[in-house]
């Protein structure tokens, strides 16, 4: 509790509660401002189950009288908060987060930036399934329903600027051109080969958002900075010899 709340202090927590509707209506044994804190711990340890988180985020307390929610008081409340405040306290938080100089984190005076993509499992449930449906063969459908997840960090301390999601049927692309308002003339945005392409790069050409697009290496040297360099026409992944892309499985991470 004590290293969240360095980073994510009490006011901002019951403002953003208080802004969205969040706040209880009567007193209870988990307050939202609890909720909220108890949801940043499951991301930080997500591969223990909610009395393990619980345990944790209380592990600094003891001593206290503290309550021993059940697991389902802690799912009810989880849903109660909903998904709002969390959300409005990533617009608030995300964002570069490197002085400048800092090793890592700039090329030539640019903010070195990445943007990536990977896939996600969600519980194969009715409630979800209409949203991110299964892949399917010619007759079954198979496998847990995937979101497809694209980030845009701050290289060299892993700062997150900016995040799209949504069902794996539409591409990392199509993801990826909502995170162009994340950038701007300081930064530098370092992309890998599934990137190249015109419907990603032109949009923000026009608007001269970035300083520069780093290509892989070997394809074109790094340009200079205030010199923004964009790829050409979109190689096609059918022509022959270049067998494109390969799909990754849904565990696949980078």
């Amino acid at each position: 509790m004590g290293e969240l709340t360095q980073i994510v202090d009490f006011v901002l927590v019951d403002t953003m509660i208080e802004e969205t509707g969040s706040r209880e209506r009567r007193l209870r044994l988990l307050p939202s401002r609890v909720v909220v804190y108890f949801v940043l711990a499951l991301a930080l340890f997500e591969d223990c189950s909610y009395r393990g988180v619980w345990g944790k985020l209380t592990a600094g307390l003891e001593g206290l009288p503290l309550v021993r929610p059940a697991v389902s008081s802690l799912s009810r409340a989880r849903r109660r908060i909903g998904a709002a405040p969390l959300r409005r306290l990533f617009e608030i938080l995300a964002g570069p987060v490197a002085h400048l100089g800092q090793a890592g984190s700039f090329y030539r005076g640019l903010r070195t930036v990445a943007v990536d993509g990977t896939l996600l499992h969600v519980p194969d449930e009715e409630a979800l399934t209409w949203r991110y449906p299964k892949r399917a063969g010619e007759s079954v459908e198979f496998g847990y329903p995937l979101l497809r997840l694209v980030v845009l960090v701050e290289c060299g301390t892993r700062a997150v600027l900016a995040v799209a999601f949504g069902p794996e049927s539409d591409g990392e692309l199509t993801y990826a051109g909502r995170l162009l308002s994340g950038l701007d003339r300081t930064m530098l945005l370092l992309a890998d080969a599934g990137f190249d392409a015109n419907e990603f790069a032109r949009p923000g050409h026009r608007r001269a958002v970035p300083g520069a697009l780093l290509r892989p290496p070997g394809t074109h040297p790094l340009p200079a900075p205030g010199r923004p360099s964009w790829p050409g026409p979109p190689r096609s992944a059918g022509r022959p010899g270049h067998p494109g892309r390969r799909p990754r499985g849904p565990g696949a991470t980078r």
